[in-house]
């Protein structure tokens, strides 16, 4: 048996990069989540010292359908590479947003709007999890109901 260098060391060897296809699919879901965000937030803007309705409906949407996608990976490991990553990480990475939450955050505790900010974060991140939680719940739903149609159609 031959030992790589990081094998000798007792460090794990690195996996190998993914293909081209998944990078490709990243950077195309990562455009359009973006985009997705962006133009949500031009169709509803959010007022300055109040609670960023917007963005937090965003991220608990996007984290509902990030619950989603990920029950289907579980209960269908055969989808490609490319789509885990560019639904996931891509589009659904990129169309949820932490760091304007901390933006939103920062802003309102400088106008010492604490109130607001403290409910802003403990909100996002309840609401947020709640909403991956969910997601997980409806996917595997869903997963097996279309399994079991499909099985009882061969």
């Amino acid at each position: 048996m031959r030992t790589t260098p990081a094998a000798h060391l007792g460090r794990p060897e690195k996996p190998p990069l993914p293909p081209a296809t998944v990078w490709t699919a990243v950077a195309v879901g990562g455009l359009l989540g973006t985009e997705a965000r962006y133009g949500l937030g031009l169709l509803i803007p959010e007022a300055t010292g109040v609670l960023p309705l917007t963005t937090l409906g965003i991220n608990v949407v996007g984290s509902l359908l990030l619950g989603i996608v990920t029950a289907f990976w579980t209960e269908r490991p055969e989808a490609p590479a490319w789509l885990h990553a560019g639904l996931g990480p891509g589009l659904l990475g990129s169309f949820t947003t932490f760091s304007a939450v901390t933006i939103a955050i920062e802003q309102l505790a400088a106008a010492g709007r604490h109130e607001v900010w403290l409910a802003y974060l403990v909100l996002s991140l309840a609401a947020g999890l709640a909403a991956a939680v969910a997601g997980l719940v409806l996917g595997q739903v869903l997963v097996r109901r279309t399994v079991g149609s499909t099985a009882g159609q061969s």
